[in-house]
């Protein structure tokens, strides 16, 4: 209680932390002092001065230094002669905060009046109409009428490009400087600055490509006026006509919560279509924001490429069919193979549909060979131990902490991630970072490890095991980071799979469950704030585990008395025809490289939304709805459950994946399918422990967070979307509840080091089938590239910008490819190339280069 501040604003009394700043203690008894500058997840600047207001601090005797009082014994108060900005001033004990005086009022008026005074009159036309702060601050402080000359006004260009992503509108720039800040501060991103001075101040970009970040569409969000809006969404709606729907980024694992703005259109038939995503706040999640490619990356939800109606091969083609055709024919051909059958999921699908998955083969068709189709990255039970504890928030670690990374470039993989835990490091945590290369995140490390290639493993182990012992550090500095992790208030471990194959991440997971295990009942396993988290390469791969799509482990991860094949196995069992039938639901093993044809299946069924190179090979292809057309639920990497809602209708005659999976084991004689996710969902919370006392009701809960946002101030938050649609639920750890033993990490196969290795590197704007379909990112997409090492470069003769064929040699999990790639001189480590573009490699990989001559790099 110490720590709380006295004052009055407007006569309220309120109590708040020292430090908060007077603009937002305002807030929170519902006086909404209005700013333009301001944003509560920025430093504070003063710059537009439109949230002055008058302070009254008590007076005190100098002689005495007590306080003086009037008469009746009430604190005597200096209001001095000017005002002051609310968003720069702290709280003081017994300050007295005016914010309707005349002079407040006058100054407000002012200050709208300067702003006004070479702004366009283009409210009717302009995309931040009906959502602007400058529009509703003027309406509630304004003059209401102008004294500027309309051949005074300055005119300035309307339609400028900052970037394929990103325009601006110069006339309507108040040189705020919020969207430079947020690139600035926020996500050190500092691509756009002001340039010229006065009036004439306008905003440009410096990259190449122009706004070259992956946050720039956040600065559209809270910018207060009509000066930069999306490509995407400039002149498309207005947002009053806009539908708000509650949904999830379907990208990568952070699971960030967003909102899609939807209206009907007669282009659609009058069917509803997604104009724009934004962010839903989230503290725990993503706050107030989402990277480019959760906003951009959704056009696949509609496209016109999407399937819309069931295949079956005939003749040697595939030709439409109905529904009852197709599902029994899939059903028949299923039960024929007995045993001999398996099915492969993809990472995308909700935990409904992984579900049904796992109970048509385990109970309908009585086969453990179900996997996932992508087995990069192992650890799903190890996480369901010491996984990042209930009740955490990134947000919270600070000085004293500790966050370890091993083997993923957030970045590139999870940007909110990244963008939190650079945060945590500018509040002090000491950032641990093990990785064969230099990841972004090195810049906000205390400590870093660059291991050679094929070391991971060996990083490791030796990192967990210096934390074990007492010993001084003479300087080496992974033993200071053992001690730092050691010794951390709190410890949180990221770990990922670049580089490294499957054995090797699910070794990785062991041995920093293990470190996390060393203070188990007095530190850090089983506490709020401390834990594991899985780099996922889907964004439900976390509830593909706790489903039971595992060969080994069924829901809740119960342990299979006989466990089935696993991706690896059932890709040779395809190509040596022990596998007979193949059941593959939202992905493309084909296209990724992991299965080379169909082999010799005499089978094939994908459930798919796009005629993929796997769904081109298959026997019958079943049309599925995109997550927009449905509702379900997703979880995390920190094992948060959270909910999503349909927001268009159901593209041609596609149907839930949940749903076609219930129609087809209703076939193999499991009875009637439930008619709705929420009681799939139900079916969910009785058979996985984790999820017991969940359903769509509890999911759907919120509460009040802060800052506060998505109001009728849009000027206080920006436009990021107030969560009024549920913030999910943390399904918690065993070492929350229990002690958890020390768990084996066994040994992994050395790596063979004979020349130069190949790394995959994570892009954000990989193609895939997904964002393929989004034009707006297009020039964006990450081509196929080979970052090395100059002198490597030199040895292999090649310079900056060949064009040369890499070849990477089969493993385990993957087939054997070429390809055309474009050589980049950087300063990757002597001895390591760095491919990027490509959707997989599995490890590091063996691989050869050759230059291609003029002839082949002509065609």
């Amino acid at each position: 209680m110490s720590d709380l501040v006295t004052l009055t604003i407007d006569g309220i009394e309120i109590s708040v932390p020292k430090g908060t700043l007077i603009v937002d203690a305002a807030k929170q008894i519902g006086n909404d002092i209005p700013v333009f500058c301001y944003h509560p997840k920025l430093e504070p600047v003063g710059m537009c001065r439109m949230c002055l207001v008058e302070i009254g601090y008590p007076m005190r005797d100098r002689a005495t230094g007590e306080l003086m009082c009037d008469e009746n014994g009430e604190p005597k108060l200096n209001f001095g002669r000017g005002l002051q900005t609310a968003c720069t001033v702290p709280v003081g004990e017994g300050i007295a905060v005016r914010t309707t005086t005349e002079n407040v009022t006058d100054a407000r008026r002012s200050t709208l009046e300067f702003l006004l005074s070479s702004h366009p009159l283009d409210c009717p036309i302009c995309d931040k109409g009906g959502e602007c702060p400058l529009q509703n601050q003027t309406m509630a402080y304004g003059l209401g009428k102008s004294r500027v000359h309309y051949g005074d006004k300055l005119h300035l260009n309307k339609h400028v490009s900052l970037g394929e992503l990103i325009y601006l509108d110069q006339e309507r720039c108040i040189q705020c400087a919020r969207c430079i800040r947020f690139q600035q501060e926020l996500v050190d991103d500092p691509v756009i600055q002001f340039h010229d001075r006065g009036r004439h101040t306008e905003i440009v970009t410096f990259s190449d490509p122009g706004f070259n970040s992956y946050w720039s569409g956040n600065t559209t969000d809270i910018c207060p006026v009509g000066a930069l809006t999306t490509a995407d969404f400039r002149f498309g709606a207005r947002p009053w006509e806009l539908t708000p729907v509650a949904s999830l980024c379907t990208h990568c694992p952070v699971g960030c919560n967003t909102t899609m703005s939807t209206r009907r259109e007669a282009r659609a038939g009058g069917q509803r279509v997604i104009k724009r995503v934004m962010p839903r706040q989230n503290e725990a999640v993503n706050e107030l924001w989402i990277c480019d490619k959760g906003r951009f990356a959704r056009h696949y939800a509609d496209t016109g490429e999407r399937l819309r109606t069931p295949l079956i091969r005939k003749n040697g083609e595939l030709v439409e069919a109905d529904w009852s055709e197709a599902l029994d024919l899939v059903a028949g051909k299923l039960q024929q193979h007995g045993t001999a059958v398996a099915g492969l999921a993809g990472g995308r699908l909700s935990n409904e549909d992984h579900f049904q998955f796992q109970k048509l083969f385990r109970k309908g068709l009585g086969s453990a060979n179900i996997d996932l189709a992508s087995r990069r990255l192992a650890g799903g039970d190890v996480v369901a131990k010491v996984g990042l504890s209930s009740g955490s928030n990134l947000k919270a670690l600070s000085a004293g902490d500790a966050i370890i990374v091993v083997a993923t470039d957030l970045h590139e993989e999870a940007p909110v991630w990244w963008l939190r835990v650079k945060q945590a490091a500018e509040r002090g945590a000491a950032i641990i970072i093990l990785n064969a290369r230099a990841p972004r995140l090195d810049k906000f490390a205390s400590h870093v490890r660059h291991y050679q290639p094929g070391q991971a493993v060996d990083a490791v182990r030796q990192l967990v095991n210096l934390a074990k012992v007492d010993t001084e550090t003479n300087g080496d500095a992974l033993a200071a980071a053992a001690e730092m992790a050691a010794q951390a208030n709190n410890l949180v471990a990221f770990y990922g799979s670049e580089g490294v194959t499957y054995e090797e991440t699910d070794a990785i997971a062991r041995l920093l469950a293990n470190l996390l295990l060393l203070k188990n009942g007095d530190g850090h396993a089983g506490r709020p704030n401390n834990g594991l988290i899985p780099v996922w390469p889907h964004n439900n791969t976390q509830g593909a585990w706790d489903m039971g799509v595992h060969p080994a482990y069924g829901p809740g991860y119960a342990a299979i008395e006989n466990p089935g094949l696993g991706a690896t196995a059932v890709y040779e069992g395809a190509a040596n025809g022990s596998v007979k039938a193949l059941f593959i639901v939202g992905a493309d093993p084909v296209g990724d490289g992991l299965m080379a044809g169909r082999g010799q299946l005499e089978f094939l069924v994908v459930q798919e939304l796009f005629l993929t190179e796997t769904a081109a090979l298959a026997d019958v292809v079943l049309p599925a709805q995109s997550w927009a057309e449905r509702e379900g639920t997703f979880t995390n990497g920190e094992r948060r459950v959270q909910r999503y809602y349909p927001a268009i209708a159901a593209l041609g005659g596609s149907k839930a994946d949940w749903q076609i999976l219930a129609e087809i084991s209703e076939r193999v004689g499991l009875g009637k399918p439930a008619f709705a996710a929420s009681l799939v969902f139900n079916e969910i919370a009785k058979a996985v422990p984790q999820y017991k006392g969940m359903d769509y009701r509890t999911l759907a809960k919120v509460e009040k967070q802060w800052p506060d946002v998505g109001g009728e101030d849009a000027y206080y938050g920006g436009n990021a979307y107030e969560n009024r649609s549920g913030l999910g639920q943390q399904w918690a750890a065993q070492a929350e509840s229990e002690a958890v033993a020390p768990l084996d990490a066994p040994e992994t196969a050395a790596y063979a080091n004979d020349g130069l290795a190949l790394i995959r590197a994570a892009a954000l704007y990989t193609p895939g089938t997904l964002i393929n379909q989004s034009a707006i990112l297009q020039d964006r997409l990450a081509q196929p590239t080979i970052a090395m090492n100059a002198a490597d470069a030199a040895a292999a003769e090649l310079v900056d910008g060949d064009l040369i064929d890499v070849t990477v040699a089969g493993t385990a999990q993957t087939v054997k490819k070429t390809v055309t790639a474009l050589v980049h001189i950087s300063n990757t480590p002597s001895g390591l190339m760095l491919l990027r573009g490509v959707p997989y490699v599995a490890g590091t990989a063996v691989a050869e280069i050759s230059k291609l001559e003029k002839e082949e790099e002509l065609a």
